[in-house]
């Protein structure tokens, strides 16, 4: 997922030196691991306070005090010097609403964040907002190839620029450094800096990433590893009861063999780290029977951390839409695009073929628009969306791209389509997109807090990029294994749960539903269904009816190799430890080979029939 991100390659074009070291020092061994990091944005928590006197509102937060307007039973207030925004409005005695934080260097997109207060004194109501932790991090292992040149592995958690670029060595060329990777099938310098031997540190610029980041010497718990350089061996722990909605247990509670998981475990912990392409899993978690049996984290990731889920994000677009259906909004599957996003009525001049287009098409990826991601000269493509700036609502960008084919001819994977989708859920609400996923999915699945990006209009982005917690991830795949329950509490209907996980068109290899994608995957002597949220990087929600099983992954292999294989470890490794009712809990767990199949067609041709 990509919104409105400058393309990478300007991190490359001017960096500026920012310390010299001492005039005739020695070529220092840089040998060795080092680490830096930045975090950047006014605040990740803060309190807010809105207090009526006779005058009106007043906000207080972060010590400003600051005029709150009050318009229509809604209230909006912003803090000086561009450091974000409330938006929200009465419920019951509450007020309930969106924090909105401004892009940043690292991270340039707009994000939304839920915002709740309470009435706790007379004319006063209070609460706490939780938005995205803006940090930009790096680990650099350099290993000494010369007199004046190390190999390097960059890692970056935050975008995998190591990966992205391909990062090869560091060289030393007098007074400068220079980090070299692949640009246009060429070797190039990505970031140019400085060796301070005095300080022990090494400086590099990434301009579009914030500018100058000074590396020092790191120990052997950085976080550059899973679990510090000699982790402990691996023994397993149930996840605790926390009152965030998820029942917890035993693997052995729920008949998953306990040493297998234990050594799958040790598996992560102990991956090699000496490649760019080496596996870079952030969080498991898995849940059998309606229960949390497994919750582990790696590389300084942990349960209070926010996430991006990249694509992984429209399915959450997909369950909001279900959601808003399944509650009475004047919305089906049926409904024309066109007519929702112009308040109810066709536009006088558009084209006869866009009149057919439905919410199905834009679920399903089959609305016809040129908009393929992975052709760049289709128009509607993410990048080329998030790039222009001529039309900052996203929503009316894709409704002006031309059609390719006839809606529901095929699928074609494209963001800005699955964008459209909660532009229609916000047209069919004939509100902000988020005060219904709040009320009908993130209060009744005690999600929160998230971080929703936003287009450059401030409209909720439906293609992906939303930052959830860990636990309130996984919840999502436990939904659709429930057939649109959670907890008793019913959010989808029925069919379009069932739906939504079922084979619609063939797209990518494997089979796509609504906004979730569909595969087949070997267990024992058969193959049992699986669907999936996938994201760029490794993130993974795969839920397998047949098996009662959830799995959630988050990763960090946004720019390597490694992403697309990361969801392998589930049939090679997590399958054989699920047991069945009559299945010897003594027999051995025997680890398969496996690579992904994939389906029957990548042509994007419809797989169910019943759809136009």
């Amino acid at each position: 997922m990509r919104i409105h991100y400058t393309v990478l390659t300007a991190i490359l074009a001017s960096a500026t030196l920012f310390t010299t070291p001492r005039s005739g020092a020695p070529a220092d061994d840089l040998s060795g691991l080092w680490s830096a990091g930045r975090t950047f944005g006014p605040f990740e928590t803060a309190r807010i306070l809105v207090i009526q006197d006779q005058q009106g509102y007043t906000a207080d937060m972060r010590g400003y005090s600051v005029p709150v307007e009050h318009h229509g039973g809604e209230l909006r207030f912003a803090l000086p010097n561009d450091q974000g925004f409330f938006r929200g409005k009465w419920e019951d005695r509450k007020i309930t609403g969106h924090w909105f934080r401004p892009g940043n260097a690292p991270n340039i997109a707009q994000y939304a964040s839920p915002v709740s207060l309470q009435r706790d004194a007379s004319h006063r109501w209070s609460g706490v907002v939780t938005t995205l932790q803006d940090e930009f991090t790096f680990s650099l292992l350099l290993e000494a190839d010369g007199a004046s040149a190390w190999k390097a592995v960059l890692r970056n958690p935050n975008r995998d620029l190591g990966g992205q670029f391909r990062v090869t060595r560091l060289v030393r060329e007098g007074n400068t450094l220079r980090l070299m990777g692949m640009i246009a099938g060429k070797e190039a310098a990505i970031a140019t800096g400085a060796y301070d031997s005095e300080r022990e540190a090494i400086t590099l610029v990434f301009d579009s990433r914030g500018g100058s980041y000074d590396f020092t010497r790191a120990g052997e718990a950085s976080d550059f590893y899973p679990r510090g350089r000699h982790p402990a061996t691996y023994v397993y722990r149930a996840p605790p009861s926390l009152g965030d909605g998820w029942p917890t247990a035993t693997l052995e509670d729920v008949n998953i063999d306990r040493p297998a998981m234990e050594r799958y475990i040790q598996r992560v912990v102990e991956t090699p780290q000496d490649s760019e392409d080496a596996p870079q899993i952030h969080a498991f978690l898995m849940a059998r029977h309606g229960k949390l049996v497994m919750e582990e984290y790696f590389h300084g990731m942990h349960r209070e951390k926010l996430h991006d889920t990249r694509s992984a994000g429209k399915s959450m677009t997909a369950i909001l839409a279900g959601a808003v259906m399944e509650d009475g909004a004047n919305l089906r599957l049926t409904s024309p695009v066109y007519e929702v996003m112009n308040g109810g009525a066709f536009p006088a001049d558009l084209d006869p073929p866009k009149r057919t287009m439905t919410l199905e098409h834009l679920l399903t990826m089959s609305s016809g628009h040129f908009c393929d991601d992975t052709n760049d000269d289709a128009p509607g493509n993410e990048e080329k969306m998030s790039e222009q700036t001529q039309e900052p609502d996203y929503y009316r960008y894709i409704l002006n791209v031309p059609l390719a084919t006839t809606p529901g001819e095929k699928s074609v994977y494209c963001s800005a389509v699955a964008n459209l989708a909660l532009g229609m859920v916000g047209g069919a609400v004939n509100a902000f997109p988020l005060d219904a996923f709040d009320r009908l999915i993130a209060k009744p699945m005690r999600i929160g807090p998230y971080a929703w990006p936003l287009d450059p209009a401030g409209n909720p982005f439906g293609g992906g990029g939303v930052q959830f917690l860990p636990r309130d991830f996984i919840k999502f795949g436990q939904l659709m294994l429930g057939e649109g329950r959670w907890n008793g509490h019913r959010i989808l209907s029925r069919d379009f749960a069932r739906n939504a996980v079922s084979p619609q068109y063939h797209l990518r290899k494997i089979t796509y539903g609504y906004l979730w994608w569909v595969e087949d995957v070997p267990y024992k002597n058969k193959t049992v269904r699986a669907f999936m949220a996938l994201g760029a990087g490794g993130q993974l929600i795969e839920g397998i009816p047949d098996l009662d099983l959830v799995v959630a992954i988050y990763a960090g292999n946004y720019g390597s190799r490694t992403q697309g294989k990361l969801r392998e470890a589930i049939p090679r490794y997590v399958l054989p430890a699920v047991r069945e009712a009559g299945d010897d809990p003594k027999s051995p767990v025997v680890e398969r080979e496996y690579a992904n199949p994939y389906g029957q067609s990548p042509d994007g041709s419809r797989v169910n029939p019943r759809l136009p």
